[in-house]
């Protein structure tokens, strides 16, 4: 499995344009693959920020609550250093 990963994340690398990695995302993922990937992106912005509640997340980027405590405990099993690398790879 890890092989057929590695296999997105050398296509992904290669192209460095917007609209060539906008038509390789639109060939792999559905609007609603997409959507989601996007949404956890924004809550696990949130999250680092530390400046807005669950329900407020929910309510702001229409995500349930089970995705946001998910992506919450996830970034609670993490290290410090972990967490550092995060936010500079996202905020």
């Amino acid at each position: 499995m890890r092989a057929n990963w590695d296999l997105v994340l050398n296509k992904v690398m290669i192209h460095q344009e917007q609209g060539a990695l906008d038509a390789l995302f639109d060939l792999l993922l559905t609007e609603e693959e997409r959507s989601a990937v996007a949404g956890r992106l924004k809550v696990f912005q949130a999250l680092l920020q530390g400046e807005m509640s669950q329900r407020q997340m929910a309510a702001e980027f229409e995500i349930s609550i089970a995705t946001i405590t998910r992506c919450s405990n996830y970034l609670k099993h993490m290290t410090e250093a972990e967490r550092e690398k995060v936010k500079a790879l996202i905020l």
